[in-house]
């Protein structure tokens, strides 16, 4: 993270102490808090929230559990949100949670007491005008209205802004749940257009079939007939050269718990799935996958990000100088913060839209946001992700400085 901030910085020109600031945190709570167990037993649990920079408006992140959170991840994926924030240009800054944990080894009421207590302990720096939390690893719909009633239970009124990622009955967004995999298909829709790819019959591999990438097969096939021809999931892949129908192959995956052995396709490993020779690439599954050992083998035109950091930094170049034009995760899926954000506004304004309406605002946040890119793509020479960096460490950049920060 700090590398694509220098970088950027330094083209921008940016002077040393801007470029620090961009970099720093600009809070971290770390919280030490006891739960209950089952079995009478206390736990102390680790849980953190840092809050990268607000120049821009009030924090916004997810919180996720898992045994692996330490400080340097949720450093870095609170400054994420700020440049995806800021490149899709919705007036948040960055944030970040967790809490060290293996919730799978947890009963539902165990992580309910823990739950709300974490959010007990963060609530002094968390609020509808201060930090807007939301759902990330492990996390979804039933943890984030703990939160919002922990939370409003602390201030003796409801308080349903405080978060995102709400069940609808409590706040939540209608187009919530497809927001990610719906702003990933409307980037890939901006780079065909530019690119002059018709997506009609276009062939597209996924890599990941869970939330986003199963949707994102739906929408491209049912909007815009573009032919999916391999997709995976964390037990492997399957692919068809004549095309995989998504109401087929989703239904198997319910019915199976897995893609594997669906009926008239061929087995793919995850890592295969990458190198076919497609026109749209989708990773929406693990970090890192795409790095400098295997970039020179992407075949696709377009890759769009689904997932978070899915290529490398030393892949991207490689990737750039082959003409394979990569779509970056904090503009291609930049779709659920960017619905979060509709979220937010509809708990303070106390009225809601309509689905249609929601996606047609979704529609119109992307559309822009990838045309800014694009223009500082075509500025600077660059590839999309140095360009998308360049539009967003601008924006803080200059807002901070308008402040006198």
């Amino acid at each position: 993270m700090k590398k694509m901030v220098d970088k950027a910085g330094k083209t921008l020109g940016l002077d040393a102490g801007t470029i620090e600031v961009m970099k720093s945190p600009k809070r971290e709570l770390h919280v030490h808090f006891p739960v209950k167990m089952d079995d009478g037993t206390t736990k102390v649990f680790n849980g953190y929230r840092v809050q990268h920079n607000d120049a821009r408006g009030p924090f916004k992140g997810g919180i996720r559990y898992h045994p692996q959170v330490d400080i340097d991840e949720v450093r870095a994926l609170s400054s994420w949100m700020t440049w995806k924030t800021a490149t899709v240009d919705i007036p948040l800054g960055g944030a970040k949670g967790g809490i060290i944990c293996d919730p799978k080894k947890m009963s539902v009421g165990e992580i309910e007491r823990m739950t709300r207590r974490y959010a007990s302990e963060i609530s002094i720096i968390i609020g509808p005008e201060k930090d807007i939390p939301a759902p990330d690893v492990n996390t979804g719909g039933k943890e984030m209205a703990w939160i919002m009633d922990t939370f409003s239970t602390l201030k003796g009124y409801n308080c349903p802004g405080v978060i995102t990622g709400k069940p609808r009955e409590l706040g939540g967004s209608l187009g919530r749940p497809e927001a990610t995999s719906r702003g990933l298909v409307f980037s890939v829709r901006e780079a065909a257009k530019r690119t002059g790819m018709n997506l009609k019959g276009a062939t597209v591999a996924i890599q990941g079939y869970g939330n986003v990438g199963a949707f994102a097969h739906k929408l491209i096939e049912r909007d815009f007939g573009s032919k999916v021809i391999a997709v995976s999931d964390s037990q492997g892949g399957i692919v068809n050269e004549k095309g995989l129908k998504y109401d087929d192959v989703w239904a198997h995956k319910v019915k199976t718990g897995s893609v594997k052995n669906f009926p008239g396709s061929k087995p793919i490993s995850n890592e295969d799935i990458l190198e076919l020779k497609v026109d749209v690439l989708l990773p929406c599954a693990l970090e890192n996958v795409i790095t400098k050992d295997n970039a020179g083998r992407i075949k696709a035109k377009i890759s769009g990000e689904g997932a978070n950091g899915p290529t490398t930094f030393e892949a991207d170049a490689i990737m750039w100088k082959n003409g394979v034009l990569v779509l970056p995760d904090i503009l291609a899926n930049a779709g659920g913060v960017t619905v979060s954000y509709f979220e937010w506004v509809q708990n303070n304004y106390n009225y809601y839209w309509t689905e249609e309406e929601v996606n047609q605002r979704l529609d119109h946040k992307i559309t822009v946001a990838f045309k800014d890119v694009w223009d500082m793509h075509e500025k600077y020479k660059c590839n999309m992700r140095d360009a998308a960096y360049l539009l967003a460490v601008k924006r803080v950049a200059d807002a901070a400085k308008l402040r006198g920060l």
